[in-house]
């Protein structure tokens, strides 16, 4: 294995003025924070406003996130930036109405479902392994482009039946896309309290592009409504979440509701699974002793049989520690209800429990060798310990993310076909610097060399 580490985030130096440090931050709010993160507990960070905790310490994380999760619900001051566009779906919601919406949607993806969705997730990488195939020969190739194109092909597939081509789909994806360069990371009212009235400040391109993408999205759920009441609709996700009551009052998702939920899944199983896929080749560019294995591991993929995806062992830990390095979510953030004590300060109610998968996931005091990708250290005994008590790319307990089985499959049959299919190689002089804007990505983009496995 190669001596030299994935690349990180650079720095922040030293102390800066609340000012200095929110225009880092909304520039890149990882390299906004300082390197003693990677070994803290917990810190302490301080506004005009309120303060918030960065919490690093295992127990610590394991309550708010297993023991207590209602007592601290997601921020809302940070879901003011995401709701243009996801406006009240089960990503944003707390209490009953988070309950509620979980009841809806957790069926379509419980126990052996994800194995229905297979045969569609098969022929989308299929047809992205096709288009890489035809695109070939014009130089280095800007993987997270491939990536999102091959990940928002899975989603319309597996959620609408309708492949990318579609028109539709095809709109749907470059208005993300668009939204995508235009949301900041932080919006101002995550950082003043303002009335509810006062404007938020965004762009009229973001409030444009959140505004074309709901349009879309109802174009899509309205035919599907259509089709469901005439009988003629395919049971995919759509299908089975629209026609899913709720146990305990049978009521069903009103349009609206279910404009917001297909947005998060659109944002979350795109745009996350295109974040993970892209590192993950890079990591596996850098590393090729590891794309040998994975490429021999898909070479055995064949039709599509579910069964064959058990096969993908050293793919699953690949995908891990590219999870574990690059998580696409990089910081989640939680609130008090009432004042806490953790590591004996006092948390006021309403403070802002910040839980970093990024820190945590690289904590020096925790993993052995946390900086380095190493995919065999999930068969050590500190590897084991860790994914017990400091991983946390899906979050944990009762708020897991909804589509972790999902993205798992999705994740191990991306870089399996793709390393079977082809040969990456890194660009001379092309190191991506890593930046979270909606996830993790490159700043400038990854590129790679790319060639038909075998031919070169």
């Amino acid at each position: 294995m190669t001596d030299r580490r994935p690349p990180m985030p650079k720095h922040r130096a030293g102390k800066v003025s609340l000012r200095e440090y929110m225009r880092l931050f909304r520039r890149d709010l990882l390299s906004a924070q300082p390197a003693k993160l990677y070994r803290a507990w917990m810190a302490e960070f301080k506004t005009p406003f309120f303060k918030s905790y960065m919490v690093n310490q295992p127990d610590l994380v394991k309550t708010v996130l297993h023991e207590r999760p209602m007592e601290f619900p997601k921020s809302t001051r940070v879901n003011e930036g995401l709701r243009p566009l996801l406006g009240n779906s089960v990503f944003l919601t707390n209490g009953a109405a988070w309950e509620r919406q979980r009841r809806i949607i957790d069926p379509a993806f419980e126990g052996g479902k994800v194995k229905e969705t297979y045969p569609a997730m098969v022929a989308a990488v299929d047809a992205a392994v096709a288009r890489l195939t035809g695109e070939l020969g014009h130089g280095p190739v800007e993987i997270e482009e491939v990536a999102s194109f091959a990940a928002a092909d899975i989603i319309f597939r597996t959620l609408f039946s309708i492949p990318i081509d579609d028109e539709i789909a095809a709109e749907t994806f470059q208005e993300f896309r668009k939204y995508q360069r235009s949301q900041p990371v932080v919006n101002i009212a995550a950082l003043i309290p303002l009335p509810r009235w006062v404007p938020r400040g965004f762009s009229k391109e973001t409030k444009d592009s959140a505004k074309k993408i709901r349009g879309l999205i109802k174009r899509l759920t309205d035919r599907r409504a259509k089709e469901i009441e005439a009988g003629t609709a395919p049971l995919d996700l759509a299908t089975k979440i629209m026609t899913t009551p709720d146990p305990q009052t049978g009521e069903l998702f009103s349009a609206e509701e279910m404009v917001d939920q297909v947005a998060i899944f659109f944002l979350a199983g795109h745009e996350t699974s295109a974040s993970t896929f892209a590192w993950g080749l890079y990591l596996l560019a850098s590393y090729p002793e590891w794309q040998t294995k994975i490429a021999a591991e898909g070479a055995g993929l064949t039709g599509v049989n579910f069964g064959q995806v058990r096969g993908l062992t050293v793919t699953r830990d690949v995908f891990r520690e590219a999870l574990r390095l690059y998580p696409p979510v990089p910081m989640m953030v939680r609130q008090t209800t009432k004042a806490e004590t953790f590591r004996d300060r006092i948390l006021k109610r309403g403070a802002q429990i910040v839980l970093s998968p990024w820190h945590l996931h690289r904590h020096e005091r925790l993993w052995d060798k946390p900086h380095d990708f190493d995919p065999t250290r999930w068969h050590t005994d500190n590897g084991k310990q860790c994914q017990r008590d400091a991983y946390i790319p899906f979050s944990a307990g009762r708020r897991v993310c909804v589509g972790a089985g999902f993205a798992t499959v999705e994740g191990a049959l991306l870089l399996a076909k793709f390393c079977a299919a082809f040969d990456f190689s890194p660009v001379a002089g092309q190191t991506p610097e890593p930046v979270a804007h909606l996830t993790v990505r490159a700043k400038d983009g990854i590129w790679l060399q790319v060639t038909e496995r075998g031919r070169n």
